[in-house]
């Protein structure tokens, strides 16, 4: 096998497959806070790529127009996204100048120099209906194959019925459950790939850690801000530790080293 062959098979290792990592750190909504960047922004993906972080989370809206954007909130400068066409969206400016990104756009800088970083994508609940979410994640999927990311990319969501959709068109992706609400054998009965709950669930189901490993589940915490909060988790060993202070995180984990 040449040297290229043996390359492309270790990042499609390293991309295809959430378990892999131990305290891997997600950067959620991008490496914003230190440096003060919009959250979800184009600057804040980037900065956590350049900090080798494991993984960088960004959520995905639909527009009245069929435009996917990145953005946390289900309304953006008192705008409803889902009934709001793209063109009047990007009339309001983030806080540093750049426009609401398209996840074409966001898509595109993931790949730019990147080995290292997995895109983590969550699809938002509708606000509109559950099909319109269903609607919503195909094109999502389907907008990110294109651009060949799929290989650096895993999804989230709190509507699990927006995963289930997922599963039916792509049997091989990692799906992972944010809600809290379903033990890690029930998520791997309907073949969803991680649990990826509040930090609090975990500490009110310890029992959920075990068998998530048990039955390899990906174990990923959300949002965890707090040293006291992070080495728990750390100690616990998860695939991952979504954190809004990757900074700190990394110091946590390399004092425990």
């Amino acid at each position: 096998m040449n040297t290229f062959k043996i390359a492309s098979l270790v990042l499609l290792v390293v991309f295809s497959s959430c378990s892999v990592k131990k305290n891997g750190i997600v950067a959620h909504r991008g490496a914003w806070k230190k440096n003060n960047m919009p959250e979800n922004s184009i600057a804040a993906l980037r900065h956590a790529i350049d900090l080798n972080l494991t993984g960088s989370e960004f959520d995905v809206w639909r527009t009245a127009d069929d435009s996917l954007v990145i953005n946390h909130d289900a309304h953006y400068n008192k705008l409803l996204i889902e009934e709001t066409n793209y063109a009047d969206l990007i009339q309001f400016k983030l806080s540093n100048g750049e426009k609401l990104p398209t996840l074409h756009e966001y898509i595109t800088e993931g790949l730019r120099n990147n080995k290292h970083t997995l895109l983590v994508c969550e699809i938002k609940p509708s606000e509109i209906s559950k099909e319109h979410g269903k609607i919503t994640a195909l094109k999502t999927v389907e907008t990110i194959k294109k651009l060949k990311a799929d290989k650096k990319t895993c999804y989230i969501s709190f509507d699990y019925d927006i995963l289930k959709q997922i599963r039916t068109i792509d049997s091989k992706t990692v799906l992972q459950y944010l809600e809290g609400n379903k033990s890690p054998k029930e998520v791997k009965a309907d073949k969803i790939n991680g649990v990826d709950y509040h930090y609090s669930v975990f500490k009110k189901h310890p029992e959920w850690v075990k068998e998530a490993k048990d039955n390899k589940i990906i174990l990923n915490a959300w949002t965890v801000n707090e040293a006291t909060d992070m080495d728990w988790i750390i100690d616990y060993k998860f695939n991952y530790i979504t954190t809004n202070e990757p900074e700190l995180l990394q110091e946590r984990i390399n004092q425990k080293k």
